[in-house]
């Protein structure tokens, strides 16, 4: 089982949704960035649960305990490792469920591959385990807030109700004015209404989140195996419950021609830029300067409080209905996994840059 993501900068997680904990170590960090641990636990905090009446009520403070690394408050460049225990499991919750396989879950296909499983809360196979992506994706923030590069995020789309604009027409300081993490408080409002009568009918709903990169130094990405915007891409399917990703104009442009979709180069503030930027910051699999922007689309949570035919263990045909504590909609929370995931392939791929040249 791969348990690691990055090539320089390096994110090795472990642990389950109802074990002792979930942490990681975070290898080929610089040394010398200046660790805020309140930022740390911040991101964390847009993370957890419990945090609003939208999201599932699992109680968990989610505080991160950094083990090493770390000297003074400053990188020491050797391996950061840190945890977050786990204090609220009702892994009873899932008794039912021990010898049935829930729809659209793990279950069967890790019972294929391993030859068991964990039951209770999906062990490794929770989104629980993005708690560890978190905590590296913040460390990437405050290293890449050095060279100025800024990240963000935000719920575009929840069912059929779709922000109408791009992100050039959002303030992303109202991203975090309500819960749904919308920055449109009309549509936020409309997003939350129906999150709240899908979860009331035991429901749950997808959605869309929008990623912006800003301040992104020109030649990130390798121009053959390690495009850029797969290595975003695959960052993002990488994340629980991700169904597609698309940067810049995506699939809306395979309606244009060539003509429209262009991105001609002009002077700009005394370099070189672009009129547009259809192709969403990134051409020939490396970064442009200008804004890199996707979208992630994340399907309906698999758990639903409603009955649903299923099997057992040895194929038996049987009915489940899932108990505990889960989210009807998982956007809201998948905010800041998403930032997370860019930050740490943009600081990734800016420490691989490095190495272009002598």
């Amino acid at each position: 089982m791969s348990n690691t993501f990055g090539n320089i900068f390096q994110l090795t997680t472990f642990g389950e949704s109802h074990g002792p904990g979930v942490g990681g170590v975070v290898d080929g960090f610089p040394a010398g960035i200046d660790i805020d641990q309140d930022f740390i636990q911040h991101e964390l905090d847009r993370r957890r649960p419990g945090q609003s009446r939208i999201t599932t009520p699992r109680k968990e403070a989610d505080k991160v305990e950094l083990l090493s690394g770390v000297f003074e408050g400053k990188s020491t460049g050797c391996p950061i490792g840190f945890l977050v225990r786990n204090t609220n499991q009702h892994s009873n919750d899932y008794d039912n469920i021990r010898n049935l396989y829930r729809p659209s879950h793990a279950d069967f296909t890790y019972t294929q591959k391993y030859g068991l499983r964990d039951h209770t809360g999906g062990g490794r196979s929770s989104a629980r385990e993005t708690i560890a992506r978190c905590v590296g994706g913040a460390l990437a923030k405050l290293a890449l807030k050095q060279i100025g590069v800024e990240i963000y995020a935000y719920t575009s789309q929840v069912g059929n109700i779709a922000l109408e604009h791009d992100y050039t027409h959002y303030d992303p300081t109202q991203i975090e004015t309500n819960d749904v993490r919308c920055p449109d408080a009309e549509k936020a409002a409309a997003m939350e209404g129906l999150i709240s009568e899908v979860k009331a009918k035991g429901d749950t709903i997808g959605g869309i989140i929008t990623g912006v990169i800003r301040h992104c130094p020109i030649g990130l990405g390798e121009p053959v195996y390690g495009k850029l915007h797969a290595a975003l891409g695959g960052a993002m399917l990488g994340i629980n419950a991700v169904k597609g990703f698309e940067y810049g104009r995506g699939f809306a442009g395979v309606s244009q021609r060539g003509s429209e979709q262009n991105d001609v180069f002009i002077p700009q503030n005394g370099a070189i830029g672009t009129r547009t930027n259809h192709s969403g910051g990134i051409q020939g699999g490396i970064s442009n300067g200008q804004d890199i922007y996707f979208r992630v689309a994340f399907k309906p949570v698999a758990t639903i409080l409603m009955e649903q035919e299923t099997v057992t263990l040895d194929g038996t045909p049987t009915i489940i209905k899932a108990r505990g504590r889960h989210d009807a909609c998982v956007l809201p929370r998948a905010v800041p996994v998403v930032e997370a995931m860019a930050a740490m392939t943009i600081l990734d791929y800016y420490l691989l840059n490095k190495t272009t040249h002598l």
